[in-house]
């Protein structure tokens, strides 16, 4: 085993369910299904998410209540400890620490590197801090640049640059349209699946 490689996670729609998705439901708000997997421009979805949340009066408490109830996906947990046996694993989301920290308890605390949401004295969601632009490829690049090989997996528009920066990368349960369009990524269903392509670049 190879002490250079490190793994690049993303965390929504690979580990655990889409948090606004979930909040969609549970507010009965349809609008908030939206996600990056429908909406590239990331700024653009925070502003309109954040836009429909003011509307009807919701802060961040009440997303908060709805996390609380998200289990990570079946099989998620133990496909992430398999993979820290053999190798180190980093999630890099798009997310935020406020989201963040009750999913990653269920998942056994692995590593995660997000974003921060400004919070007005209100309780409600006004704004948000990105740790950098296009964090997800420029954490691949660092990474690159302090010697790792770096083998990235996700599902959206948001983690390709992530994916095809690394000296390899896979989509995981992505939508039909994002798997027609980079035909050259290959596409996993299951844990099982992903794992071992993961451990065949190892």
């Amino acid at each position: 085993m190879s002490g250079m490689n490190i793994v690049c996670l993303d965390m929504e729609g690979v580990l655990v369910p889409e948090i606004w998705i979930a909040f969609a439901k549970e507010t009965g708000i349809p609008e908030l299904t939206r996600t990056t997997r429908d909406e590239p421009d990331y700024d653009k979805l925070m502003h309109y998410r954040m836009d429909i949340l003011r509307e009807h009066g919701l802060g961040l408490s009440r997303i908060q209540d709805t996390i609380r109830g998200i289990e990570p996906l079946e099989g998620a947990k133990e496909f992430l400890d398999r993979l820290r046996t053999k190798t180190q694993v980093l999630i890099l989301s798009d997310t935020f620490t406020q989201f963040a920290m009750p999913l990653m308890e269920k998942l056994g605390y692995p590593t995660i590197f997000c974003n921060t949401l400004e919070i007005g004295p209100d309780g409600m969601i006004s704004g948000y801090r990105m740790r950098v632009a296009q964090s997800k490829l420029a954490t691949v690049k660092a990474l690159k640049s302090i010697g790792f090989d770096v083998i990235a997996a996700g599902d959206s528009y948001n983690d390709l640059a992530m994916i095809r920066e690394g000296k390899a990368g896979f989509l995981f349960r992505s939508t039909p349209r994002i798997r027609e369009d980079n035909p050259d990524i290959p596409a996993f269903e299951s844990f099982g699946d992903l794992c071992l392509a993961i451990e065949n670049e190892l």
